[in-house]
């Protein structure tokens, strides 16, 4: 049996009641046997700054060695005014940066989001994927988990309680896990 596949879980939403992250953490239960999910905490993260990338505090070195430790990456994004929020979008920045030193390159990934909205992080998930192929992160097409009407799928504890929901994150980690193996040949 091949070695277990390490996913790398990032929540673009610091909030700790986020739909989002409760959704990456039921994405770490449904993780398959032959796979283990860690979730990384964005927080404290600094805002990325160009005069001072070449000399990286430790929450950047850790993550970006959190990165490249993973065989793939599992983002969980809310959707703020129509796209991705700064928290995410400063994330990926940081990891990819200074030039040349991109943390994510090459890393198969899949993308879903939460919401209470009705388009469960549509336009985000979209606007997300425009700066992907720039970052060169092989993304998974299919399924897309895109949970509207998040706060009647999550409860009060922060746990997934829809079984639908719960269904098709399960998918997208078994799919993310197939992806994985397939680029690694």
């Amino acid at each position: 049996m091949p070695n277990k596949l390490s996913i790398l879980g990032l929540a673009g939403s610091l909030r700790q009641g986020s739909y989002n992250r409760a959704i990456l953490r039921a994405a770490k239960e449904l993780t398959p046997p032959e796979a283990e999910l860690t979730i990384f905490d964005l927080e404290g993260l600094p805002l990325f700054n160009q005069d001072l990338e070449q000399q990286p505090t430790e929450k950047v070195q850790a993550y970006k060695a959190a990165l490249r430790a993973a065989d793939a990456i599992l983002i969980a994004t809310p959707e703020y005014n129509y796209s991705i929020p700064g928290v995410l979008k400063n994330a990926l920045d940081v990891a990819s940066r200074p030039y040349g030193d991109n943390a994510l390159d090459g890393k198969p990934a899949a993308i879903m989001g939460a919401s209470p909205g009705l388009l469960g992080t549509a336009r985000s998930q979209y606007h997300l994927r425009q700066s992907c192929v720039f970052l060169n992160l092989h993304l998974l097409n299919r399924p897309e988990v895109m949970v509207a009407h998040a706060h009647e799928k999550v409860d009060a504890q922060g746990r997934v309680t829809d079984a639908t929901t719960r269904e098709k994150i399960a998918e997208l980690v078994q799919a993310l896990v197939v992806w994985t193996r397939k680029l690694q040949g």
